[in-house]
């Protein structure tokens, strides 16, 4: 893949005062609530580009679109966006912690040429046509590139790494912590041979899309409608698939507003294809006993290579499925490849909601029965409670995928069932701003 550096807008200190108020979440991540929060944090916060607020007055002249659009302008013409003058890749180093463990990601920010997919770039889900159109009307308007397609790459060399490293013993341009107690930094890479370093590493490299396929989609459809050479490049966030850092965590699943959901029916039907445990709870410690078991035994299901996922409908017990016959999905999904028909979220779409419930692609893409949680430290808990006060008919917890199994259903030709992964942490919005 041919990157380069470029000179970067970011938000300038001297006038925005706490840069990392103005930073955000990619923009799908972004709730109403949220949005709200982040409108209050900073007038300055990017959110007002990749997600500004609608009006019912909204009009072709004026729209969330046009808005962004005037923002930008006005925040180069008044100094609250100051571009680099050097030519800079970016590294970008991102401290957390899960299950009380530190971990740091590096990755690296960079100008890459768009490329169709196939060898080079390869998709691992699947997009719909509402978030591209968006993403499409918020490039046309601002010929601006905000959020960060997350890129992954493999180089047992850790070229890139070594140099982030290095880069991170020299002041930041940005260090700020988020809502999720994640602390985020921004680096300068700006000598000759780094730069030269990590292009020349990039050059026989091939890419899976992590997160960010919207965007990415866009950002091709965006090339080919604008006759601006430097529309071919796409800024994006690379991280290398060998960095300890890099975690993938699980998404579940929620059913929602199924007119004739049985709950005790649907058990009696899975029992057909997968082996069935009960976790029985009468009481608040009982349920915690409960839950923590079914957590354990996906877990081991999963080390295993068996297809196994969570189930809770409120009716005091916790469930766990795990597939008898992994042939089953053979002739369900004949079309597709074994890598693919191995996932479990595969597994979950065809024999169980579409087969059992009815919830086949074109219902899932509507996303009126289904809504998808990603693996938050309260994610669980706040399902359960969702389906107990009767909000939700039935919770499926999920494993995260592996990123062997990614990459091997990438390396196929595939694309895996949407919202099957969740990069922790997201890469956020902001740091940098590529202005055509």
């Amino acid at each position: 893949m041919e990157i380069k550096p470029f000179k970067a807008f970011r938000f300038n200190p001297d006038v925005v005062a706490d840069v990392g108020s103005c930073i955000a979440p990619p923009y799908d991540v972004i709730s109403p609530a949220q949005q709200e929060q982040l409108y209050q944090k900073s007038e300055y916060n990017i959110v007002r580009i990749i997600k500004g607020k609608t009006s019912p007055s909204d009009n072709n002249g004026n729209n969330q679109y046009t808005r962004a659009a005037g923002y930008l302008k006005t925040w180069i013409e008044t100094g609250v966006l100051k571009q680099d003058s050097d030519d800079t890749i970016y590294g970008y180093v991102q401290d957390f912690h899960l299950a009380s463990r530190a971990f740091q990601r590096f990755s690296f920010i960079a100008l890459a040429k768009l490329e169709e997919f196939g060898k080079t770039v390869r998709p691992h889900e699947q997009v719909m046509r509402e978030p591209m159109l968006d993403r499409l009307n918020l490039k046309r308007a601002t010929a601006g590139k905000f959020g960060l397609p997350f890129m992954l790459y493999e180089d047992s060399r850790n070229i890139a790494d070594k140099i982030i490293e290095n880069a991170a013993t020299q002041q930041p341009l940005i260090d700020f912590v988020d809502e999720q107690n994640v602390r985020h930094r921004l680096f300068a890479i700006t000598t000759p041979e780094d730069i030269d370093a990590i292009a020349k590493m990039m050059l026989d490299k091939s890419c899976i899309i992590a997160d960010g396929h919207h965007r990415y989609t866009t950002g091709l459809t965006y090339s080919k409608e604008n006759p601006n050479p430097a529309a071919k490049y796409q800024m994006l966030a690379f991280v290398n698939t060998r960095h300890e850092g890099l975690i993938v965590l699980a998404t579940h699943r929620v059913v929602t507003n199924l007119e004739t959901f049985n709950f005790q029916k649907l058990i009696q039907d899975l029992l057909a294809g997968f082996r069935i445990t009960e976790y029985h709870f009468d009481s608040p410690q009982t349920r915690t006993d409960a839950r923590k078991k079914m957590l354990a035994q996906m877990k081991t299901e999963h080390d295993r290579n068996k297809n196994a996922f969570g189930i809770y409908a409120g009716n005091s017990a916790f469930y766990v499925a795990v597939l008898k016959n992994k042939q089953a999905m053979d002739s369900v999904t004949p079309e597709k490849s074994p890598p693919w028909r191995s996932l479990d979220v595969s597994v979950l779409h065809k024999l169980v909601l579409e087969g059992l419930l009815g919830i086949g692609e074109k219902k899932l893409a509507e996303g009126a029965n289904v809504e998808y949680v990603k693996d938050t430290s309260d994610a669980i808990d706040d399902l359960i409670a969702k389906v107990d006060r009767g909000q939700k008919q039935a919770a499926f917890f999920m494993n995260p995928p592996k990123i062997e199994q990614i990459q091997t259903v990438a390396d196929h030709g595939e694309r895996m069932p949407q919202k099957s992964t969740y990069f922790y942490p997201k890469i956020f919005t902001g740091l940098t701003i590529n202005k055509l």
